[in-house]
């Protein structure tokens, strides 16, 4: 008896990580960082808070930063999984600003179809929810093909470069249109999503991020026609971006196909 109220108990565990710990971050103690310098960034999959397990570095497809002068490969030693997190460190170099990217590879995932409704509603993907709404598709269970793609873009000493706009080739990744760091509270961003290096018009983005440790509030917004979202910045703090771009596939075994973006800065 007791070892069946065991497996229930983890089966239930693993169906609320399925259903609510989805996102992965690239997050550092400060986004203002010296020249010259070893930086540690912690590589949350779950939440802006927490990580709820680690990520294997045999999961990367890239991992990879740039800086004022070009992009440079990250070696796969630096990336340590450790307990629930993953720690990567990360080598700066002359003044500028700069990205951090990492890319996985795609996994697959069967969901029975209450979970991936609720996934659905959950983790902000409203048109696929809808769209089996419409078709009666509710009832229907899914099988479904993710890969998730993050950035950090960090300043390092005082001069401000232009590797902020850079696209790494990412399946799904999120590029602004002006230098974070350029930032102040009160101003407007503008970022490009893209989805195999092209504009994704409207995809739903989500902005959010922390301030001396409590959450800020979500808000959402839709890209425009050329794939490009804006948030008003109304306060400093750690801020991320993400969205998750997902799209009907029906062959070889899989439902859908799901491409996730995250980027993370901080404005002061």
């Amino acid at each position: 008896m007791w070892r069946r109220l065991a497996v229930a108990f983890m089966c239930v565990m693993l169906t609320a990580t399925v259903l609510f710990a989805h996102d992965l971050f690239l997050k550092l103690d400060s986004y203002f960082v010296p020249p010259h310098s070893t930086v540690r960034v912690a590589v949350l999959n779950g939440t802006f808070a927490m990580s709820e397990g680690p990520v294997t570095a045999d999961r990367l497809r890239d991992l990879s930063v740039v800086g004022p002068i070009e992009r440079r490969a990250i070696g796969r030693d630096n990336w340590k999984p450790s307990g629930d997190s993953t720690w990567l460190t990360v080598a700066t170099g002359a003044p500028g600003t700069y990205v951090i990217g990492a890319s996985l590879l795609p996994r697959e995932i069967a969901l029975t179809a209450e979970q991936f409704n609720s996934y659905l509603e959950e983790d902000g993907i409203p048109d696929v929810l809808e769209a089996r709404r419409a078709s009666g598709e509710l009832n229907r269970a899914a099988r479904e093909r993710y890969q998730k793609h993050v950035k950090a873009i960090l300043q390092v000493g005082d001069t401000r470069t232009t590797a902020f706009a850079t696209a790494l080739g990412y399946p799904a990744e999120i590029v602004p249109l002006a230098n974070p760091y350029g930032l102040r509270v009160g101003d407007t961003l503008a970022l490009r999503c893209l989805v195999d290096g092209r504009p994704v018009g409207r995809q739903l983005v989500i902005a959010g991020g922390e301030r001396g440790g409590q959450a800020l509030q979500e808000v959402q917004a839709r890209s425009d026609g050329d794939g490009v979202a804006r948030f008003a910045i109304g306060a400093a703090g750690k801020w991320y971006v993400k969205f998750i771009h997902m799209a009907p596939v029906g062959r070889d075994g899989i439902d859908y196909e799901s491409k996730w973006a995250t980027l993370t800065f901080e404005v002061r």
